[in-house]
């Protein structure tokens, strides 16, 4: 990756955005509509960033956008890019290179996944306790830049076990069903056979999606903070009549969205809170 394409995408974020924020989130499939609770919007499409690529993905608008959440400045990424589209993941954790430039400490990734695990019901969220990485890549694979990151980052607590802990308090606190488990990440973007979720299950994997554990694994190369979380919209190889498709995945995470939303914005409250007081 070429830290001045890096350089110039941040430059002229800045320059639009005015303003900075210590916290990033990125928005997975469906998901978008959080930004709905931010206050003084601006928004910028990733076409007009330098070397940021768009996504051909539905669900994922493809937008940069600033705003404050009771007064805390955030960044969200409104969409992501995805392996599967044919990118590669230096493209894909472009995003997560720009973000921390700008001065991002703390980041919350999000997701929609399939539920391994049969007692995490769909239509719940989980909390990401760790991740495997199924995708046969690595975003860090190449040269490294030591301006960046070591070239053998420990990725032993890749989720942030403060933010973990404040975000199960949250759920309480709420009366949310939070589940906490392992997230696997596959190339896709055909879904899963049932031979293969089987095998999943047995590795361990609690939740499985196409995406995320890249932009965990560049966060964490640049010692930024990571909270993720997946919202549930099918059981994995389904053995529903139907075959499962993408607009499923999207109506399920319109149904999700608002208790999604709520958790969300109390979580980064309470974060900013408790930060405050240290």
């Amino acid at each position: 990756m070429n830290p001045s394409h890096v350089l110039e995408a941040s430059q002229l974020l800045n320059e639009r955005m005015g303003q900075k924020a210590s916290l990033g989130i990125i928005l997975g499939s469906g998901l978008g509509t959080f930004v709905d609770y931010l206050e003084n919007k601006k928004e910028i499409p990733y076409s007009q960033i330098p070397h940021w690529t768009t996504s051909s993905v539905s669900g994922h608008k493809g937008q940069f956008v600033f705003g404050t959440l009771s007064n805390i400045p955030v960044y969200v990424l409104q969409g992501r890019i995805h392996y599967y589209e044919g990118h590669s993941l230096e493209e894909v954790t472009f995003p997560v290179r720009v973000l921390k430039q700008l001065g991002v400490t703390t980041l919350i990734v999000t997701n929609a996944a399939g539920s391994i695990n049969r007692s995490y019901k769909p239509g719940g969220l989980m909390l990401i306790k760790d991740h495997i990485n199924l995708l046969g890549a690595n975003p860090l694979r190449g040269l490294n830049s030591p301006e960046w990151g070591p070239r053998f980052p420990d990725l032993t607590q890749a989720y942030d076990d403060t933010l973990r802990k404040k975000a199960k308090a949250v759920a309480k606190k709420i009366k949310l069903k939070l589940y906490e488990g392992v997230y696997v990440a596959v190339a896709g973007p055909s879904y899963e056979t049932p031979a293969e979720v089987k095998m999943l299950k047995t590795l361990g994997a609690d939740a499985v999606g196409m995406s995320t554990v890249p932009e965990v694994i560049v966060a964490n190369h640049q010692g930024m903070k990571v909270c993720g979380i997946s919202c549930l919209t099918n059981a994995a190889a389904h053995t529903g009549a139907h075959k499962l498709g993408h607009e499923e995945v999207l109506k399920v995470t319109k149904e999700i969205s608002k208790k999604f939303g709520l958790f969300l914005k109390e979580f980064i409250i309470t974060d900013h809170r408790s930060s405050r007081t240290k």
